[in-house]
């Protein structure tokens, strides 16, 4: 733990007592109900803020965490206002391989500085267990064959390579940092199923339940067991690592009561499909949500988790799910040892917090009601969420948004061109791309990559033919359309590791299968199960060969499709798309469907359950009403609807015992230490206390120390005196629901891009450009990448004739001189900016950097040299990290944005916040315009709690902890 405590010395010793399992063991623990004598309050907390209180009664030590900060939660009520900030001490920490590796290259980077200055590099130690999940690596290139995993997991090791080494340098270097390899999951689905423990115990015998942070958004999967966690920035997770409180506002609990029981047909994506778009309605932005009530009891512990993954997308913080029977059979289910599961039951009992709550039992700040029984199936997308549409009303919405206007949130075609279909012209070679032995590469055959050590172009790039024919014979020429399905994906850990909807979407295929149904061979259909025991349960089943008979073969454990993993089209697609402006879709079982994520070229993405993945696979398209037409035509041209390939309730729950199996969990994961795979163990990296920083494309030193001193304010990026921003000129004017996706962008490198420039500069060829994910190690490629997605549209630049506005990440320069006008990518601008001492402000509508945790969304921001944000609101993980980055957020006030204000972009912006940097407190931004006019606009810092004014005025979070850990402040 992050520090240790004598009973005699605590302020509320009293509480400290034992508690007794069912094989009459005794632990000790900090007791609630004890505590509740003082404050009886307590008794009816929500669950979730008891968990919290219990972190901060038992890291009560005077310092970080005083006595008023348990008498303030203690007195936590339903609609008091928020001002009081929570240190909350977590468990653990868990990565991600895209996030943990910048976590991993700061920690690094901080080492080399404690080294620089005659300090001992072991003073930067992670002070609780941090575990790296690598499941963001692996691509969808081969899909579709039996060995198609194999293939994409050797091409991933070998563009991976400098990575992994760095990895494995962090795992000897820091004694409580560990590694889970490739090839076993999801993150959040081992976090569930092996590093979730239920309860902790100190050296001293003092239990305590598993809390954590995590580098991911949908760290809140492992809300579904009953664990208080949430998804933090890389910034704010190394901070919790090396001893830092996570610090929050006390927030509003929303209590979520669920009754009756979902029909018949309905699965629990349609769930929390259905939640995400209830909560989103109910504006849970920030706010804690807690589920209850007689119909959440009767949720599987996978369905809990489901929704619980799913808080970001509608704006919680958390989606809660107390422990109670079932969270026990999950534990027995996956494999934990009868001494933890009867520790985990006897401590959450001793603390009164066993049990999903009734109506009544519990005061929330606001009760949002649904009953199961009016689910239906659902679908949501095409560019959101929370976009939720039924079933029946898919191929009617999609047809309604395709003329619509982008602000409608449509797609802004000409109507009559809806049906119009376009002819695929082959193309058997493609020109200037060849193999080894000199023959021309197939079209769309993925090449395997051979990662470019120290950036030395002479190395031998290998180019493999694909395993997969991915369009028709020759002769054959098959057309695309409009609303065409063309990446079909069970993927992501929301759905994929959920026995019920993986074995319905089983059941489903081989029904389809006996049918005479079957998958279009240029559609791209991929399995990415969240955990090796879905092959397992598929394969017992007998299900998984009628799968892999409609594509869906298994080509990795990981996230792949969600992410941006789904691996490119056929250029011959591409280029029937882009030439003809095509609406072209992709349905996956995942969570995120922004703009540009999936695929660059496939504007319209539908979140579906895994069994309607395959039905629109096979359908082929989403202008298809699957609930009153066939999904296709299967043995002698027979109509096949629906509901004749729909697997009933019961026989999904006939299947059900191969999937619950502890002996095959403990099998699984007894792998990761002792039987990490070939691949892994050719990994070899380099030994030592601190990192030597090789030439490489992929891993770089940071450059957020470069000068940093011992003394507070005395490195260039600390703060000093008053805190203002002047003459700063505007870098973009955005819109609405700007995600970090459009900010840092994971996906595929275009060439032309800055960031694609660079690594050609750098001797890396096109095929060897990997992804800005597998990247993020390297800060070069990165603020290159920032506001570099192939979909963002600074609206500064001014729309064509028709109105429409060009999409990218491009500005306009406004400085005095030669280059004042021009359009330039922003990067190039930021450069120019920088360079002429000018610093930058962004403009942005509501919702500024929702979606994935990404802290280079914040760190790339910075290093542009943008000085300020300024947003109708902020997502929460964003905001934070922007702050925490040195980055001013701003915020409007009431009914006041940029649009109202009447900017242009080639204004010149004044920031002035309060001198103290009050949290939440009034700023002043002016406005001096071109005609010379002066206009002085009210707006909030969104510096929230005083912590974040402490991190902002050493020059960010990085600087403050680090100077804290060299001095022993």
């Amino acid at each position: 733990m992050a520090s240790s405590f004598k009973p005699a010395r605590h302020a509320f010793a009293s509480t400290l007592k034992n508690f007794k399992t069912a094989s009459g063991k005794t632990g000790q623990f900090y007791s609630l109900p004890a505590l509740a004598k003082e404050f009886p309050q307590i008794n009816r907390l929500p669950v979730s803020i008891r968990i919290v209180l219990e972190s901060v009664l038992r890291n009560c030590d005077g310092r970080k965490v005083t006595a008023e900060h348990v008498r303030q939660l203690a007195h936590w009520a339903p609609q008091a206002a928020r001002k009081d900030e929570i240190p909350f001490v977590v468990s653990r920490v868990v990565l991600q391989d895209f996030t943990g590796v910048p976590l991993l290259a700061d920690l690094a980077a901080m080492r080399s500085v404690a080294a620089k200055l005659g300090k001992n590099p072991k003073k930067i130690e992670p002070l609780v267990p941090v575990d790296l999940v690598v499941d963001h690596s692996i691509m969808v290139d081969h899909y579709g064959k039996k060995d198609s995993l194999d293939l994409n997991m050797k091409l991933e090791f070998q563009r991976n390579r400098e990575r992994y080494e760095f990895m494995k340098w962090g795992m000897q270097a820091f004694d409580t940092f560990g590694v889970v390899p490739p090839g076993f999951g999801i993150v959040h689905q081992v976090n569930l199923e092996y590093l979730a423990r239920g309860v902790h115990k100190r050296k001293d015998g003092v239990y305590y339940p598993d809390t954590l942070v995590g580098t991911d958004s949908h760290t809140t999967m492992i809300n579904g067991i009953g664990v208080v966690g949430w998804g933090v920035g890389g910034i704010e997770a190394e901070a919790a690592m090396l001893g830092q409180p996570v610090y929050f506002l006390t927030p509003d609990v929303v209590g979520m009561e669920l009754t009756g029981q979902l029909r018949e047909g309905v699965t629990a994506t349609d769930l929390v499909l259905t939640v995400t778009e209830i909560l989103r309605q109910h504006k849970v932005v920030g706010k804690f949500v807690e589920f209850f009530g007689e119909g959440t009891r009767t949720l599987a512990l996978p369905d809990r988790a489901t929704i619980g993954n799913m808080a970001p997308e509608y704006g919680a913080t958390m989606g809660f799910f107390p422990v109670d029977e079932r969270t026990m059979e999950y534990f027995k289910g996956t494999g934990r040892t009868k001494g933890e599961i009867e520790a985990f039951e006897a401590y959450f009992r001793a603390q009164g917090l066993f049990g999903v709550p009734l109506a009544g039992e519990v005061d929330y700040s606001q009760v949002v009601k649904l009953d199961l029984g009016s689910v239906t199936p659902s679908l949501a997308g095409p560019k959101r969420p929370q976009d939720r549409i039924e079933l029946g009303k898919v191929a009617g919405q999609f047809a309604d948004l395709f003329s619509k206007s982008n602000a409608d949130n449509g797609f802004n075609r000409p109507a009559e061109l809806l049906h119009t279909r376009f002819h695929i012209h082959r193309r058997d070679e493609i020109a200037g791309v060849v193999t080894p032995d000199g023959k021309p590469t197939p079209a769309g055959a993925p090449r395997s990559v051979v990662e470019m050590e120290a950036n030395k172009p002479a190395l031998a790039t290998a180019h493999e033919e694909a395993s997969t024919a991915t369009l028709p014979a020759k002769g054959v020429d098959p057309t695309v359309g409009n609303g065409d399905v063309l990446i079909a994906a069970i993927t992501s850990c929301t759905n994929t590791s959920n026995p019920s909807v993986l074995l319905a979407a089983g059941l489903l295929a081989k029904k389809a299968v006996q049918a005479g149904l079957r998958v279009a061979p240029h559609i791209k259909t991929s399995l990415a199960p969240g955990s090796r025991i879905v092959t397992e349960y598929l394969t017992e089943t007998g299900l998984l060969p009628y799968l892999e008979k409609l594509g869906f073969a298994l080509a990795g454990y990981g996230c792949t499709t969600c992410i941006g993993n789904a691996g490119d089209l056929t250029p011959e697609l591409n280029d029937v798309i882009t030439g003809n402006d095509l609406v072209c879709a992709a349905v996956l079982s995942g969570n995120r469907n922004f703009e540009a994520r999936i695929h660059p070229n496939l504007k319209a993405n539908f979140l579906a359950s895994p069994p309607l993945v395959v039905a629109y696979a096979i359908a082929g398209t989403v202008l298809k009403d699957l609930m009153t037409e066939p999904v296709g035509q299967g043995k002698g041209g027979k109509d096949i609807y629906l509901g004749d390939i729909w697997p009933s309730s019961d026989e999904i729950y006939a299947l059900m015992k191969f999937a619950m199996k502890g002996k095959a969990f403990r099998e699984n994961y007894a792998k990761v230490k002792t039987e990490p795979g070939k691949l892994w163990e050719k990994i070899k990296g380099v030994n030592g206390t601190t990192y030597t920083w090789p030439a490489s494309t992929y891993i770089a030193e940071p450059p957020f120390f470069a000068d940093f001193a011992l003394e507070k304010g005395a490195d260039g990026a600390g703060q000093n005196g008053p805190v203002s921003v002047q003459g700063a000129r505007i870098m973009a004017l955005f819109g609405d629901s700007i995600t970090t996706d459009h900010i840092s962008p994971a996906g595929s490198i275009k060439e032309s891009s800055p960031a694609g420039q660079w690594l050609l500069q750098n001797g890396v060829q096109k095929a060897d450009f990997n992804s800005y994910g597998a990247r993020r190690g390297n800060h070069d490629v990165m603020m290159r990448g920032t506001f570099a997605n192939v979909r963002i549209k600074n609206l500064m630049i001014a729309p064509t004739a028709d109105g429409s506005r060009e999409e990218g990440g491009v500005t306009v320069f406004q400085n005095e001189g030669p280059l004042q006008g021009e359009k330039m990518f922003i990067f190039d601008a930021a450069m120019q900016y920088m360079a002429q001492k000018t610093p930058t402000v962004v403009f942005a509508g509501e919702e500024y950097g929702t979606g994935s945790s990404r802290d280079w969304a914040a760190k790339g921001t910075q290093l542009l040299g943008i000085k300020a944000v300024v947003a109708k609101s902020f997502e929460r993980i964003h905001r934070s990290n922007l702050v925490g980055m040195g980055v001013l957020p701003l915020q409007f006030k009431g009914s006041d944005s940029w649009q109202s204000l009447g900017l242009v972009g080639n204004e010149i912006i004044d920031v002035v916040p309060d001198a103290a940097l009050t949290p939440q407190s009034d700023a002043t931004l002016v406005i001096h315009r071109e005609d010379g006019t002066r206009q002085e606009v009210v707006v909030t810092l969104r510096i929230d709690t005083p912590i974040e004014v402490d991190y902002y005025q050493a020059g960010g979070i990085l600087p403050f902890v680090l100077r804290q850990l060299l001095t022993g402040a």
